[in-house]
């Protein structure tokens, strides 16, 4: 078939979104688009017409239709296949179907109607494929907020120095009794002799640094004039200045009145655990509706996180008792022989530590396989197609690997445009979803104790083909491999490290086609 143009436009003529997909001029395609209103014959049920150059066919969508221009030697029944699959992707991006949302929503509409037709061909794409090629992530935009990300890191730690050595002045000046001088534009100076609050004052974000108050009471007090800054007064630049510490995310003690008496002020809470290990399992699952598995891959990824310097030196020990032939890979400054031979984690040159509050990969693994054995999680799906022109279905799902105790899980089955399900049998919760056409599927847990389930729904003018593909969610806290942590070190005398593990597995896509 050959594809001239896709457009959406009210009963009316009015043409909300129109994309071409050939080479011809503006004016044509607005007549043709303009002509089409004019044509549609009265009370008939057909959904295409023809002229003597191209035909027209369209789907009715409430007060709007979705209207195809293709070719007159195009085959219909292709045409009204890639028809029904521009249908559904409208009610996937927009909420309602009216002029506002259409018109709120026309560049993601743009987007989705190229994934369908390229060059005015069809692609051999479904609506899951669709969602996922235009939530596309980009590289460079990641790239862009890694290195924004950094930056912020870098200026917060220059802020940090910054107020430290305020600090320091501030307290040298005490101790001998003058006036702290912080000279160039860092200080707010005035007539009074009075020196206002510095960083060092409000953001107090070292334990090592005593507040303010400590010392008070040792500077010697002067007689203040009636227009001079008192000490517990604030001004507009330092409640900006705290405000926007605060909205960065930094621990501020705000300046109080009885500090200047002598009151110590409240203690700054730190992270218990300054040693912080992240084990996540990502799982990608595609599997045919038939039965068998078209690709299966496991990602796993062991990150460190050191929130103090004097744990910067350590060790991680590791217990693998995974038997399925998993492909493990360690960062580039990790020993590898001392993995090879203990199964630790530590750095080619133990003298330098792990990097400070950075979240650094160390280990990572990989298995693929075509094995539906590997598969933790099977669902089995049975349309059967009724004489009346409707489809039973009925879904099971089934915990292969019983080890594992899988959270909020999501079903999602995918409906025809306007389908109105009736669910005759349901073991967990199901919602229908009439704006994106899917019945979803949920249970709160499944386990060993609850390791098999079934829904069993019915659906009127549907075929089997409509109720694909399925896709599947879930997380858990247990890892799919039988790789643990069991021990973090210190590298100088292998004293062991208080540290805390966060395991975490979940599907990137898990799909049944």
């Amino acid at each position: 078939m050959v594809l001239i143009a896709a457009a959406v436009c009210t009963k009316s003529g009015k043409t909300l979104v129109s994309r071409q997909f050939v080479e011809m001029t503006k004016a044509r395609i607005e007549g043709l688009l303009g002509a089409f209103p004019k044509l549609i014959p009265a009370g008939t049920q057909h959904t295409f017409v023809e002229t003597d150059s191209v035909r027209y066919v369209y789907q009715p969508l409430e007060k709007l239709y979705m209207l195809l221009i293709t070719t007159k030697a195009s085959n219909i029944l292709e045409d009204l296949e890639t028809l029904r699959l521009f249908a559904r992707v409208i009610p996937d991006y927009c909420r309602s179907l009216d002029e506002n949302e259409i018109a709120e929503n026309a560049f993601n509409l743009i987007f989705a109607f190229d994934e369908i037709v390229a060059l005015g061909y069809r692609e051999s794409v479904n609506l899951s494929q669709i969602r996922t090629f235009v939530e596309m992530d980009s590289h460079e935009e990641k790239v862009y907020q890694a290195v924004r990300q950094t930056q912020e890191r870098e200026a917060k730690n220059k802020m940090r120095e910054k107020a430290k050595e305020l600090q320091r002045q501030r307290m040298e000046a005490a101790k001998k009794g003058g006036k702290p001088s912080f000279g160039g534009s860092g200080g707010f100076g005035n007539s009074t002799g009075y020196t206002p609050y510095q960083v060092g004052d409000v953001a107090n974000t070292n334990n090592d640094i005593k507040p303010p108050s400590s010392y008070s009471s040792s500077i010697p007090q002067k007689p203040v004039s009636a227009r001079g800054m008192k000490l517990g007064g604030k001004s507009k630049d330092v409640e900006s200045f705290v405000d926007q510490l605060k909205s960065e995310g930094e621990n501020v003690i705000s300046p109080n009145n009885k500090m200047s008496q002598g009151l110590k002020a409240p203690a700054i809470k730190t992270n218990v655990d300054e040693v912080m290990l992240r084990q996540e399992e990502k799982l990608i699952v595609k599997m045919y509706r038939d039965g068998g598995v078209q690709h299966f891959e496991l990602l796993g990824l062991i990150t460190l996180h050191i929130g103090n310097e004097k744990w910067g030196r350590i060790r991680v020990q590791l217990e693998n008792n995974d038997s399925r032939g998993i492909q493990l890979q360690t960062h580039p400054n990790v020993d590898k022989e001392l993995f090879k031979l203990r199964s630790q984690i530590g750095l080619k040159q133990p003298q330098k530590p792990f990097p400070l509050n950075t979240d650094v990969g160390v280990l990572k693994w990989r298995l693929q396989s075509t094995d539906e054995a590997h598969i933790p999680l099977l669902i089995n799906c049975w349309p059967s197609e009724a004489g009346d022109g409707s489809c039973d279905v009925n879904i099971e799902y089934e915990l292969a690997h019983t080890n594992l105790e899988l959270s909020d899980v999501t079903i999602s089955i995918p409906l025809p445009i306007g389908c109105n399900p009736v669910v005759a049998e349901c073991e967990g919760n199901y919602n229908h979803i009439a704006r994106q056409n899917q019945l979803v599927w949920s249970l709160p847990i499944v386990d060993a104790s609850n390791k098999t389930g079934a829904i069993e729904f019915s659906a009127a003018k549907a075929i089997p083909n409509d109720f694909f593909p399925i896709t599947v969610s879930f997380t858990s806290k247990n890892s799919y491999t039988d790789i643990k942590i069991t021990e973090v070190s210190l590298v100088d005398d292998d004293s062991p490290v208080k540290y805390s593990v966060e395991m975490v597995q979940f599907p990137d896509k898990y799909e049944i086609v």
